[in-house]
């Protein structure tokens, strides 16, 4: 029996609001109606997926293993419908997501001067946005930063990268060449939204502020609320009168792996892949000025 993908946005709704009546309302269809896609969605997958009692709605094991797979195939389905269109419009694009902080531009000159037909086309993304815009087909490829949900996704590692303490102008430890875990032990934190930015032992227990995104912490940092972790090309893409970055060695380096959909099979993607992985060292050098203008020079220059 093939999965019905309609049946299945239908119970992924039910099974985000736990309740049939606000689900219905959210889908534009009768509260019967969805009552007997779901039921049909249970005789044809031979599984109870919501207990139903005088308590409410729960999700039964079956109903939370499928919930788990749902989201990659809805986001495949519409990916592959997404490609599709473009496909029909002739259009030759291939969009890469990126986080901050990581240089996109040589593997795409790297990758122009093999296939000048193809458009090169960039978007930053979040954290919390990398394996959500690689499966609904927003993004063909992604530079992203560990970790990832790699559910459904190919992530091939690129490159390791420091990372630096992000400290007010005027911090204590702001004239230091470099600064260990220890040294700020009990300072208060201004948290990323991104796990991959955070240290592996918290310098305090009850850390404060939560940000989303480079900007927003340097604000925070800025403003005396706490301090931070960033990959150490924040010290080449991001700069604030009223911040620091300090080399922190003996924090964990950041991951920078390339992703793809694991159902995305394309030659153009592949040879994204080979570019990336050729230029990954000149990448991985952004974190230094001069090494970033030497390395785009010279891709422009042999490709």
């Amino acid at each position: 029996m093939d999965l019905d993908l309609r049946k299945l946005r239908y119970f992924v709704a039910v099974a985000d609001q736990l309740h049939f009546g606000r689900a219905a309302d959210e889908l534009h269809i009768a509260q019967p109606v969805l009552s007997r896609q779901i039921r049909a969605l249970e005789q044809d997958l031979a599984a109870p997926l919501f207990t139903r009692d005088r308590h409410g709605v729960a999700l039964t094991d079956a109903g939370r293993q499928l919930l788990a797979d749902a989201g990659p195939l809805l986001a495949s389905a519409h990916a592959a419908r997404h490609r599709v269109s473009v496909a029909a419009r002739g259009s030759r694009r291939l969009m890469i997501g990126f986080r901050a902080g990581i240089a996109v531009a040589p593997a795409a000159r790297a990758f122009e001067a093999r296939h000048p037909d193809v458009l090169v086309d960039v978007q930053r993304i979040e954290g919390d946005d990398q394996a959500p815009m690689l499966l609904d087909g927003r993004i063909d490829v992604g530079y992203v930063r560990l970790p990832i949900d790699e559910a459904g996704l190919r992530v091939i590692p690129l490159y390791a990268e420091p990372r630096v303490a992000v400290l007010p102008a005027g911090h204590r430890l702001a004239g230091k060449e470099e600064v260990t875990q220890a040294d700020l032990a009990g300072e208060p934190l201004v948290w990323h939204a991104d796990p991959s930015t955070q240290p592996t032992r918290r310098p305090h227990p009850n850390a404060g502020y939560r940000v989303r995104g480079v900007d927003e912490t340097l604000e925070h940092v800025a403003s005396g609320r706490g301090i931070s972790f960033l990959a150490r090309s924040a010290t080449v893409f991001y700069t604030h009168p009223d911040v620091v970055y300090v080399p922190i060695p003996d924090l964990a380096p950041d991951q920078v792996c390339l992703a793809v959909a694991a159902s995305r099979t394309s030659p153009v993607v592949d040879d994204f892949f080979t570019a990336a992985q050729a230029t990954a060292e000149i990448t991985a050098e952004c974190g230094n000025y001069e090494m970033w203008q030497l390395g785009i020079d010279a891709v422009s220059k042999h490709g």
